[in-house]
């Protein structure tokens, strides 16, 4: 089938028009394509010359030191003599020669009980004993004579025995009515009252001398070996005190076999009567100090999942990529810090921890003295982030500076 011209001309305008149409997608996919890598391009250009912000840390600067290694315990703190007194007869309380708080000496008449009735018989028995005793002087006179038979002087003597003996028993029935200190010490709140009728038993007070204190804790079995009478110890009541020096006083041979733990006793002196009786407190076992010992504040290390790890601050270095690790092997000697504060930065380094005591804790392999490590604002920090030290207010020389006092 022949197409006319006109027929002809029209198919050659829609092929053109096809082909223009394609070629205008065609554009448009590319531009599209093309600016969707440029804009990537761009973006990680950006953040590839992209400069980390810096962050402020505190640092401390290691340094070999004495270590004082101690065994931490919680300890209750008793009296060496205390006493809860108690009445040992019954009656009327006539006096309380005492009040709260009061020191008083050995063998101080604390509570009077009413004794009247006691004395009125002891002065009875002790005439019936004076005329006992006469009547036995004269029958020994006339039994050695031969005046008197036998019996006569053994029945004199008998009754003199029976009298002395009515003597004493009263004499120790009017003790029992005064109550005494059996040491000296301090008296606490009193439980009677003047007019109160009592019986034995009755608690009076607590009776405590301060003077000196025991502290009873305990230890687990593993430190057994490393604890001896006379050792030091130190007690302390709260954070931040210098704490009582004391010595170890008693270890008990036997292990609880349900704790594990061993019981231990000491004595500290209490002159200014900071510890009371039932107290709780802290103490430590002092130890042979350790010299030459690598520790750092315990701020300075971060726990995770593949290890204990803490940031050293160094200088930075050209040419190494920000958050790349510091693969270069350690040297022989630790380089000085810069002092322009821009051209400081951090690695992480993993450690591997010894001992701990109170806020420090030993760095036995990773760290090398001279170096400087974060102590706050880690949770900021990865490797190669840029730093500024900031020492105004730093915990870790805060305690180095209060345990040199």
């Amino acid at each position: 089938m022949l197409l006319t011209s006109n027929e002809t001309g029209d198919r050659l305008d829609m092929i053109k028009r096809f082909i223009i149409a394609l070629i205008f997608i065609i554009l448009i996919c590319g531009g599209l394509v093309g600016f969707n890598l440029f804009r990537d391009k761009a973006i990680s250009d950006y953040f590839a010359n992209m400069q980390t912000p810096s962050q402020t840390v505190s640092t401390y600067v290691i340094e070999p030191g004495d270590w004082e290694p101690g065994i931490d315990a919680i300890g209750t703190v008793s009296a060496r003599q205390g006493v809860d007194l108690a009445v040992e007869a019954n009656g009327t309380v006539m006096a309380i020669n005492f009040k709260a708080n009061q020191d008083v000496t050995k063998d101080a008449v604390l509570v009077q009980i009413d004794d009247r009735i006691e004395r009125a018989d002891l002065a009875s028995s002790e005439s019936s004993l004076q005329l006992a005793e006469d009547t036995l002087r004269r029958t020994r006179s006339l039994a050695s004579r031969g005046v008197n038979a036998a019996s006569a002087l053994d029945t004199a003597q008998s009754e003199a025995i029976q009298a002395r003996s009515t003597v004493e028993r009263l004499r120790a029935v009017l003790r029992q009515k005064s109550l005494e200190a059996p040491f000296a010490g301090t008296m606490g709140i009193p439980e009677i009252e003047v007019g109160q009728y009592v019986t034995a038993g009755t608690k009076v007070a607590t009776l405590q001398s301060l003077d000196t204190m025991r502290v009873d804790f305990t230890v687990p079995e593993q430190e057994l070996s490393s604890l001896k009478l006379g050792q030091p110890i130190k007690v302390m009541i709260g954070e931040g005190e210098d704490g009582v020096d004391g010595t170890i006083t008693g270890i008990d041979p036997k292990i609880n076999a349900e704790s594990r733990l061993v019981s231990v006793r000491g004595e500290v002196e209490n002159p200014d009567r900071k510890l009371n009786p039932g107290q709780f407190v802290r103490v430590r076992v002092v130890l042979p100090t350790d010299e030459g010992v690598l520790a750092v504040p315990q701020t300075a290390v971060t726990s995770s999942l593949y290890g204990d790890y803490v940031f050293v601050v160094r200088n930075k270095r050209e040419g190494q990529q920000n958050g790349s690790a510091d693969a270069q092997p350690e040297q022989a000697q630790v380089e000085p810090i810069a002092d322009d504060a821009e051209n400081l930065e951090v690695r992480q380094v993993f450690v591997q921890l010894g001992r701990r005591s109170g806020q420090r804790v030993e760095i036995r392999e990773g760290l090398r003295a001279g170096e400087t490590v974060v102590t706050a604002g880690q949770n900021r920090l990865s490797n190669a982030t840029p730093v500024t030290i900031n020492n105004d207010v730093n915990p870790a020389e805060i305690e180095r500076s209060g345990a040199q006092q």
